[in-house]
């Protein structure tokens, strides 16, 4: 049935506010009720107009949980305001410059569901072995620096759930047990970065978060060396060179750029891929 005019017109103002109240909310969504009692709206009017904005993509139903949270369609209109750039564009020369001073190849990954996801990447003069390898390979959230860095900086909830699902996968690679894992995440939390040995022989690491206004990790940099070029010394100067970029690509963050939330979109979107 079509609803009068009237009533639709009146509907254009209560989407927004239900917009507004999802952008402002517990980020992992929220219940009908609850966004009904804050719209002051009866819950049959909210669910209408939550049903419209999730076939147009702009509102995502977790059918499980019975929440809801803003949709991808919401953040990709908001990442072309104003022609906003991205993260490739904005961490890109960071890689090149990286890359020129420390004679490394350098990584840049983004959090894809459970898995850390290269989304670029700037090759240095020693051949190395990685997990991701080039752009488009993905590990587990927990398996090497840069995916570590990502899982440290993530919220504690978020980080559990992490931890609980991939755990067997960890293991699967070699790498450490729940009680090492946690006990690493914290070292990593505590002094900012990532340094543990790889688990590829005679391959090593350091990988650094990229954090967002709220401190959570929105991706990661990450180089892959030899051991032996990861001395102690070492090691400080490429953490604080990583520290330092990473620090001036999270101040120019837009939180609207779907790499963020979907990798693939980032790599689709990649110049000459």
């Amino acid at each position: 049935m079509i609803e009068p005019v009237s009533d639709q017109a009146g509907s254009l103002p209560r989407a927004l506010r239900l917009l507004r109240l999802l952008g402002s909310g517990d980020p992992q969504g929220q219940r009908l009720a609850e966004l009904a009692d804050a719209a002051a709206l009866p819950r049959p009017t909210v669910h209408r107009i939550l049903r419209l904005l999730v076939a147009e993509g702009f509102v995502e139903h977790d059918a499980t949980r019975r929440r809801y949270r803003l949709g991808l369609s919401f953040f990709l209109l908001a990442a072309r305001s104003g022609q906003a750039v991205g993260l490739r564009d904005i961490a890109r020369p960071a890689l090149l410059r990286l890359t020129a001073a420390l004679g490394e190849t350098v990584f840049l990954l983004v959090r894809n569901g459970f898995d850390a996801v290269c989304i670029d990447r700037s090759a240095g003069p020693l051949p190395i072995l990685t997990f991701t390898g080039d752009i488009g390979g993905r590990v587990p959230l927990g398996v090497g620096q840069g995916s570590s860095a990502i899982l440290a900086f993530m919220p504690p909830a978020e980080q559990d759930e992490v931890i609980r699902h991939n755990l067997p996968r960890i293991e699967e690679f070699g790498g450490l047990d729940e009680g090492g894992l946690r006990a690493e995440l914290a070292s990593v939390r505590r002094q900012g970065y990532c340094a543990a040995f790889g688990i590829l022989p005679g391959m090593a690491g350091l990988g650094v978060p990229v954090l967002d206004a709220d401190g959570r990790a929105a991706a990661a940099l990450s180089i892959g060396t030899t051991t032996d070029r990861m001395g102690e010394e070492r090691r400080a100067t490429v953490a604080a060179a990583l520290i330092k970029e990473a620090d001036a690509i999270g101040a120019r963050l837009n939180p609207f750029d779907p790499a963020l939330r979907r990798a693939g979109a980032a790599m689709e979107a990649a110049p000459g891929r």
